[in-house]
C-alpha cells in the first residue's frame, strides 16, 4: 500500500526534523518506506502498518501549526546543531569553517563583528540568525540598517522621495529576508514595524531593546557613526556588525569606524570579531578566483 501526505506548514524543515529525524523514526517504528518529495510525505509498505503510519503522521502534521510548537522546533535544531540555521523558507547550514565560527559566535556573544570579502556570507548568515531569533521568539523584532550612500548619507543630493533615494542602498536587505521568509508575511512584518529596513542615519537617537540589530557595509562608517550605532543597543538585543574592509568608500582623509573597532574594542568581553577570507566564498566558483587575484594585486 502506497499514501501521500501534504505538508502545508511553512517551513517543511521543522516538520520532517533535523537530519530527517522524523521520517527515519516512522520508517522504524512501522518498518515502512518513508520519503518527501515536492512538499509530500510518502508512505509505502504492509496496509495496517502505513495506515497506523499515517494516522501518526497527520497527528503531527496537526500539532505542528501551532505556534509554540514551532519555535520549540526551531531552538531544537538550532540547540543540536549551532551551525544550522531554521527559517520559514529553508534550512541554512554553514559551508566553512570560517561560516561555523561565525554562527556559533552569535550564539554565544552580544556583539559580532564579522569582516570579510563579498560572497562570505556575512549579510546572509546575520539575516537568517536574525529571522531564526525572530521565530524562536528570542527577539521581538529585527533591525537591518546600512550607510545609505557611501559618502555620509548625503540624501539630500539624491533626486526623489526618500524611499526611493534609499531603497537602491537597502534592496540587498530585502533579498535577503525574501531568501528566509515567504513575501506576504515580509510585507506583515515590515508594516507591523517588526521587522525595519532603515538607513544608518535613521538609528540616530533610539534605544533598541529585545531585538536582533544587523549593520551592514559597516566598512563605510565613520567613526562617530560607528559609535553612534553601536551605543543604540539596549537590553536582551543582538547585533551583528558585517562589512569589508578592503571595500571602503568613504572619502579621503575619512577614517573607517570599521577598521577602527577592530584595535578599539577587540578585547572588551561580550564582543566577538570574526574574519572571514576567500576560502569561506560560497557564490560562483570565479568569485573565489576574482578575489584572490585582487588580493594578490594589492600585496605587491
Amino acid at each position: 500500500m502506497k499514501v501521500s501526505i501534504p505538508i502545508t506548514h511553512p517551513d517543511p524543515t521543522l516538520i520532517i526534523g533535523y537530519n530527517d529525524e522524523f521520517l527515519k523514526k516512522i520508517k522504524r517504528q512501522y518498518n515502512i518506506g518513508v520519503s518527501m518529495r515536492d512538499e509530500r510525505i510518502y508512505l509505502q509498505g504492509d496496509e495496517k502498518q502505513v495506515k497506523e503510519a499515517a494516522r501518526a503522521v497527520k497527528k503531527m502534521l496537526k500539532d505542528s501549526y501551532t505556534e509554540s510548537s514551532t519555535h520549540q522546533k526551531i531552538r531544537a535544531v538550532e540547540e543540536r546543531d549551532p551551525t544550522c540555521v531554521t527559517t520559514p523558507k529553508r534550512l541554512v547550514k554553514a559551508k566553512s569553517d570560517g561560516q561555523a565560527e561565525y554562527l556559533r559566535a552569535i550564539n554565544e556573544n552580544d556583539i559580532v563583528v564579522s569582516i570579510g570579502p563579498a560572497g562570505t556570507g556575512k549579510t546572509y548568515l546575520g539575516v537568517a540568525k536574525a529571522v531564526s531569533y525572530l521565530m524562536a521568539k528570542k527577539v521581538e523584532r529585527i533591525v537591518l540598517t546600512r550607510p545609505a550612500v557611501e559618502a555620509g548619507e548625503s540624501l539630500g543630493f539624491l533626486p526623489g522621495a526618500v524611499e526611493e533615494k534609499v531603497d537602491p542602498y537597502l534592496r540587498p536587505l530585502y533579498d535577503a529576508l525574501n531568501d528566509f521568509l515567504p513575501y506576504d508575511r515580509v510585507k506583515k512584518y515590515l508594516n507591523m514595524k517588526t521587522i525595519e529596513v532603515a538607513p544608518l542615519a535613521y538609528m540616530r537617537g533610539r534605544t533598541l531593546n529585545d531585538a536582533f540589530i544587523i549593520l551592514d557595509e559597516a566598512q563605510n562608517t565613520t567613526g562617530m557613526q560607528m559609535k553612534m550605532f553601536l551605543t543604540r543597543m539596549g537590553w536582551r538585543s543582538k547585533v551583528v556588525v558585517t562589512g569589508d574592509i578592503t571595500q571602503v568608500d568613504l572619502p579621503v582623509n575619512t577614517f573607517s569606524g570599521l577598521i577602527e573597532i577592530q584595535h578599539l574594542l577587540k578585547n572588551i568581553a561580550g564582543i566577538n570579531f570574526v574574519y572571514l577570507n576567500e576560502q569561506d566564498v560560497v557564490r560562483h566558483h570565479l568569485v573565489q578566483k576574482i578575489i584572490k587575484a585582487y588580493e594578490a594585486k594589492n600585496s605587491t
